[in-house]
């Protein structure tokens, strides 16, 4: 993997983060939506088996909510991290392409119009900031 590729990575790390605490929130939605509607058997009446304790449900709702904080908080730190080391960029233009693109997630397109400049241009801006980034 050369360098280029390494930087890229290394900035894609962001939204990798944010889509891990988004699962983990949609398996903790998903948790007590199961709790708050039991199950119905084919006679499409609710029942009430398997009513025992709530320990093992709270076990776990607890346990993917433990994992989703520390996802958060990754995701934070990894963000507080990138946009430190792109703020350590010189030239404005490299920093905005890389917030628009990598933490904003903007299309090239859009970053284009947005800056004002032919997309073309925004990608030398682009393989520019690249080189000039430091992780």
């Amino acid at each position: 993997m050369t360098d280029i590729e390494q930087k890229k990575e290394y900035l894609k790390g962001y939204e990798k983060a944010v889509r891990k605490a988004e699962r983990s929130e949609i398996k903790i939605k998903e948790l007590r939506l199961n709790k708050i509607f039991p199950s119905a058997l084919n006679d499409g009446i609710p029942h009430a088996k398997n009513q025992s304790d709530l320990s093992g449900y709270a076990a776990l709702l607890d346990e993917e909510e433990r994992h989703y904080q520390e996802c958060r908080y990754q995701q934070l730190e990894r963000c507080k991290e990138i946009i430190a080391r792109i703020e350590q960029l010189s030239d404005e233009n490299e920093k905005d392409v890389l917030i628009h693109r990598y933490i904003e997630l903007m299309k090239w397109e859009d970053i284009a119009v947005r800056m004002g400049f032919s997309y073309k241009w925004v990608h030398k801006i682009h393989n520019k900031a690249l080189n000039h980034l430091i992780i």
